[in-house]
């Protein structure tokens, strides 16, 4: 096995990596909960970009199920952020499992 050329591919792998990583920085990532009563979106470095509630949602009577739909719909972009990563991450590796190597 050449060491030079498996550090050339690692370097490689690093370098699309790091692109992987800016890219998914703006890819955006919509969810909701209650029938869209509460919208959130996030990126695909799983950052949560954005919260919208809808006003009828709003009951200072039952606020748990107003916090019951936010934590639906964060939960939900996290998943689908998740999700989307992993995809990126199987393409650019060709479906090699990489653990503890990317994160």
């Amino acid at each position: 096995m050449d060491i030079g050329k498996l550090m050339k591919q690692a370097q490689k792998m690093q370098a699309q990596l790091s692109e992987l990583k800016e890219e998914l920085a703006e890819r955006r990532i919509t969810a909701t909960a209650g029938g869209g009563m509460v919208t959130v979106e996030a990126n695909g470095r799983h950052e949560i970009l954005s919260l919208k509630i809808d006003p009828q949602v709003v009951d200072p009577q039952d606020v748990e199920m107003l916090e019951d739909l936010i934590v639906a719909a964060v939960n939900e972009a996290q998943r689908q952020s998740e999700e989307m990563f992993k995809e990126e991450m199987s393409k650019l590796t060709g479906g090699l499992p990489m653990p503890g190597l990317f994160g």
